[in-house]
Order: C-alpha cells, then sequence, then structure tokens
C-alpha cells in the first residue's frame, strides 16, 4: 500500500449504552469491557496500529469520561482523539458529528465492539480499486445453532451449527469516502438504515468478503467467548 495512506484516519464508534450487556454497562461504557485483560477497544485499536494506521478518532457518548480517564495514561505513540458526540446520538449521527475531523480523504471507520483479523490493506486495496463511496466487510456470523428443515413432522435436512448456512452480515471495519456523510441527516439516524441503504440503491456500497476470524459482543456470551479466543492465543492482535 503506497505511503500516502499511512496516515488515514481511523474513526470508532464508543458511545452507546450497550444495554444488552447492562451487568456491565450500568458502570463502564461498552468499549471498556475487559476482554484478555484489556478493554476491547484497546485490542480495536491494536488491530488497526499494527498495519500503521495509528490517527484514531474514536466517538465518545455513555460514560465517555471513563474512556478519556483510561488513555490520560496511554503509552502508545498514537494519535487519539477523543471527541464527545452526545449520550444519545445514534451511529449514524456520531459519524457525522465527526465530519469537520474527516476532512476530505478516504477513512476507515468501525464499532467499538468487534474484533476480527482482517486484513485492512488489503480492504482499504479492495476499496481504492472498487471506487464507491463505502466499502464494508461482509462476514459469516459464528453459528449459533443446528439448521433443520422439516416436511410435516419429518426432518429432512439436519446440520449442527454451520456458519454457511447462516449467510452474510455486516461485520463493521468500513472503509469510506467522506461524501458518505451527506447521506445522514440528524442526530436520531443510524448509519445501517437509511444512509447504507441509499448507498445501496445508488450502487456506492461494496462488500469485502472475509471468511477469517470475526466476533462482535453484544452479549455476556459473546465476551466469554471472545476471552476464551484470547487467553487461548487463538487470534493474536
Amino acid at each position: 500500500m503506497q505511503n500516502k495512506y499511512k496516515n488515514m484516519k481511523v474513526v470508532i464508534l464508543a458511545g452507546g449504552f450497550g444495554t444488552r450487556l447492562s451487568e456491565y454497562t450500568k458502570t463502564i461504557p461498552k468499549p471498556m469491557i475487559n476482554v484478555g485483560g484489556k478493554p476491547i477497544l484497546l485490542h480495536i485499536m491494536k488491530m488497526y496500529a499494527k498495519y500503521g494506521f495509528k490517527d484514531f478518532y474514536i466517538a465518545l457518548g455513555y460514560k465517555g469520561k471513563i474512556i478519556r480517564n483510561f488513555f490520560k495514561k496511554s503509552i502508545y505513540d498514537w494519535n487519539i482523539n477523543l471527541i464527545d458526540t452526545g449520550k444519545n446520538t445514534m451511529t449514524g449521527g456520531r459519524l457525522k458529528k465527526l465530519k469537520k475531523y474527516i476532512g476530505k480523504e478516504t477513512f476507515f471507520m468501525t464499532y467499538g465492539d468487534g474484533l476480527s483479523n482482517i486484513n485492512l490493506k488489503k480492504l482499504l486495496k479492495f476499496h481504492k480499486k472498487k471506487k464507491k463511496l463505502v466499502t464494508l466487510t461482509a462476514v459469516r456470523p459464528p453459528a449459533r445453532f443446528g439448521a433443520l428443515k422439516l416436511k410435516g413432522q419429518n426432518v429432512s435436512y439436519f446440520k449442527e451449527k454451520s456458519r454457511v448456512d447462516e449467510g452474510w452480515i455486516n461485520g463493521g471495519f468500513f472503509v469510506m469516502e467522506p461524501e458518505f456523510l451527506k447521506f445522514i441527516k440528524s442526530d436520531s439516524t443510524y448509519l445501517e438504515r437509511e444512509p447504507l441503504e441509499k448507498a445501496t440503491k445508488k450502487k456506492e456500497l461494496v462488500a469485502y468478503r472475509h471468511e477469517g476470524f470475526w466476533q462482535c459482543m453484544d452479549t455476556k456470551r459473546d465476551m466469554d467467548k471472545l476471552n476464551q479466543i484470547i487467553k487461548k492465543k487463538k487470534i493474536k492482535f
């Protein structure tokens, strides 16, 4: 990847309430929940830093002060910008509030609650080749249940916990052009609704397929799974 992309900005949305992990998020914001002894937010930042992307813009909201306090003691050679985007702002609104920081260059964007071993340089190269406003990373969700097909009372198909049957989902890890921000109307706009739907209709959204490791942290079960993966060093960040 050419040097001109080395200083690309990395936007991380870290302001949500994390209600499905309320037993933890009553006291800390979701991105500060520890997995493998460190906040998941730090693991995400290490993923980007590993590929040389160290210019971070973190959108704060719910309990943002805790994230600010954490990075006061940062020992990393990263450029970390912590920006308050409002407690009740939705994902699209948070991104829009960073417009003046993003400027006119291509940027990365992701959520503060998911880990992957995606090759970020390959993702960026794919985005540049496709010349669209947005590239998202398509992943297969971790299988949770066995799949059945029924004919009357008879089972015609049974497969235990197959990821292949689950199709593709949005895994985050976006590359975006700043022009995409014009699709976001207000603080109450969900990024995943009108803006991305509009980009799809205009044929400005493409998907980079990632077949490797990916895991979000929506529930305690997800958190426990991530802890096990990191503990066993199955994935290195």
